[in-house]
């Protein structure tokens, strides 16, 4: 696989990473075993990035994560986050005492001595701007409790705020052929700053898979049931903001441009790789096959001038006008 440089001094990680919300129980249930095998599948095909939270199924992603690393002794970057686990919950979860507890919590589930990355996890946006809980984390990364520090946002205003704190070492934005507002506004301010963008759902919720129609049944405990309207947790997060319906018509229609030879889901994932900007792709997956599939648009040329500017167009003239959630 690929690698590209994380921030201003590394390490390097495989520009396909693994996204871990699925695994945590949050796209309905996958079996331990099932959750090990698909980390090991990641580790096969090259990929050392995981993307985590403690709040992806109240630590069962980084619990079974942590499991995989004691025994598999893989040399793996993990990504985790903090700031929407509760107890004590909203707003108590930014003090300097929630933040340290919770980053204590998660060196345990994972096991290890120091955290590769912890990032605010969507926090809202006054905490940002107000600026203390970047003072907290500055204080655990020199007791040597994590390595480095980002925040995962939903708005570009927030993602630029972010940027203002001269020592963030990343960003985690959502980005896909549904949501392409990033390209324009943030990547070249984030590259003039060394700062790693890691994508979230570039497969938007699953929508740029190709194989869901309007029939299509969601489990219980799926987001893609109970938030698709927002219902639990900010809108964009599930389908990239998109009503349901209308995002499988519009992944219908941009099957028409995929070229021969690939799927949609390897055009969604060349696509957002076809950025400079863009240090990995953090897709989520639930089975080894998943994994395997992903990881393929890394041996993908690049796709064509022409048609990054058709993809832009059916962007602008087709799907902009529907996004809802902060952007």
């Amino acid at each position: 696989m690929n690698t590209r440089l994380f921030g201003r001094s590394g390490p390097s990680v495989g520009e396909v990473g693994l996204g871990t919300w699925q695994i945590g129980g949050n796209w309905g249930n996958v079996p331990e075993a099932e959750a090990i095998a698909t980390l090991h599948a990641a580790v096969e095909v090259g990929t050392n990035l995981f993307d985590t939270a403690d709040v992806y199924g109240m630590g069962r992603s980084e619990t079974l994560i942590g499991r995989f690393l004691k025994e598999s002794g893989a040399k793996v970057f993990v990504a985790t986050k903090l700031g929407r686990f509760s107890p004590p919950g909203w707003p108590a979860n930014f003090t300097r005492e929630a933040i340290r507890a919770h980053t204590e919590a998660s060196l345990r589930r994972l096991g290890v001595e120091a955290l590769d990355l912890t990032q605010l996890h969507c926090v809202p946006y006054s905490v940002l701007k107000e600026g203390e809980v970047f003072e907290h984390l500055r204080e655990l990364k020199r007791e040597g409790k994590i390595r480095h520090f980002g925040a995962s946002v939903e708005s570009m205003d927030e993602a630029l705020t972010c940027l203002g704190q001269e020592d963030i070492a990343s960003l985690q934005i959502i980005f896909n052929l549904f949501r392409q507002m990033p390209a324009g506004v943030l990547f070249a301010e984030a590259r003039r700053r060394n700062v790693a963008l890691l994508v979230r759902l570039p497969l938007a919720s699953g929508l740029l898979g190709g194989k869901l129609t309007k029939a299509t049944v969601f489990e219980k405990d799926d987001h893609r049931l109970f938030n698709r309207n927002g219902e639990q947790f900010n809108v964009g997060e599930t389908f990239a903001g998109l009503p349901f319906e209308k995002g499988v018509e519009l992944a219908d229609e941009l099957k028409a441009l995929v070229p021969s030879g690939l799927s949609l889901p390897d055009l969604a994932l060349r696509w957002c790789l076809d950025f400079e900007a863009v240090t990995a792709i953090i897709p989520g997956a639930r089975n080894p096959a998943q994994v395997r599939s992903n990881a393929r648009a890394s041996s993908l040329p690049p796709l064509s001038p022409a048609l990054h500017e058709r993809l832009a167009e059916f962007y602008t003239g087709k799907v902009a006008d529907f996004i809802r959630g902060p952007y």
